[in-house]
This record gives structure tokens, C-alpha cells and sequence, in this order.
């Protein structure tokens, strides 16, 4: 958190007119922004003054929640800011009653089990979270699904 801290940099609720810059930020990061739109109200971004340099969006299903669209500017990494953006992604989960997360990955699979997620099979993630956009359409089937429980962590 220091290193966060140190370089001025804030992570808040993203505001409807830095669509286009998260959007863009996604695209720098390899990311794909389709489907973000409506779930702005769920999205976090980090703020170095009035730069994005960082996000990361919940899409909410009742009593469940995709994370997704966790991305950090490259001159930003290593300073623990994707980690931060995560935790306060399952903090907001927690504040909207989430009692599990799932998120489809290909790069970051060694990275969301030290926040606690586990990989499960794909076919193991429930129903109404198959059916978003990231798992019909936007990630491929080589993608690795994971879950974390929130009940425990309340």
C-alpha cells in the first residue's frame, strides 16, 4: 500500500465521462472493454490526479458477481496496484451482499489465488454467470475459471 500511496494514487468509483479512458486503458492492456458499459456503477478505477492508470468492474448477478476488466497502465505495475484494485473490488462485492465472486482469466493465473480465488471447472460456475458476455463471447474456452467465497470473509 505504500507504494500506492506514495505515487498519489487513488482508487474510487469510476465516473460516467471516464468510460473512454478506462476503454482505452483496457485496450493498452490486452483487455476487452465490450460489456463494460452497463455495469459502470460497479466499476473502480485508480486515479494518479486525473489519470486512469488502473480499473477493475464487478457484473453484478443478484447474489453474485463476474470480476472483470482488471488492468493497470504498464508504467503503474509493480507497485501492488492490481492487488489493491481487486481487494476493493471484493469490498465493494461484499457491500453489495456478494457471497461469491467469478472472474475467466489467460495471464493471471498465479496471481488471483493469493487473494483467495480457487480454480474451478468451467462448468462449475453458476448458470447466470455462464451466461454474461465474458463467458459466452469474450473469453476464450482455454480461459481459466475461478471463484472466491465471500460468506466466510464477512
Amino acid at each position: 500500500m505504500n507504494d500506492v500511496q506514495s505515487a498519489n494514487v487513488e482508487i474510487g468509483g469510476a465516473r460516467p465521462e471516464e468510460l473512454p479512458d478506462i476503454l482505452a486503458l483496457l485496450d493498452q492492456c490486452g483487455l476487452t472493454g465490450e460489456g463494460l458499459a452497463p455495469h459502470l456503477s460497479t466499476t473502480l478505477v485508480a486515479r494518479d490526479g486525473k489519470q486512469i492508470v488502473g480499473s477493475s468492474a464487478l457484473e453484478m448477478y443478484e447474489e453474485l458477481a463476474l470480476l472483470r476488466s482488471v488492468a493497470v497502465k504498464p508504467s503503474f505495475r509493480g507497485r501492488g496496484l492490481a492487488l489493491h484494485l481487486t481487494r476493493a473490488a471484493l469490498d465493494l462485492a461484499k457491500h453489495h451482499q456478494v457471497r461469491a465472486v467469478y472472474l475467466l482469466t489467460q495471464t493471471a493465473t498465479t496471481f488471483f489465488p493469493k487473494l483467495g480465488f480457487k480454480s474451478i471447472a468451467r462448468s462449475s460456475v453458476p448458470e447466470k454467470i455462464q451466461r454474461s458476455v465474458e463467458f459466452t463471447t469474450l473469453c476464450p474456452d482455454t480461459c481459466t475459471a475461478m471463484e472466491i467465497s465471500l460468506i466466510q470473509q464477512r
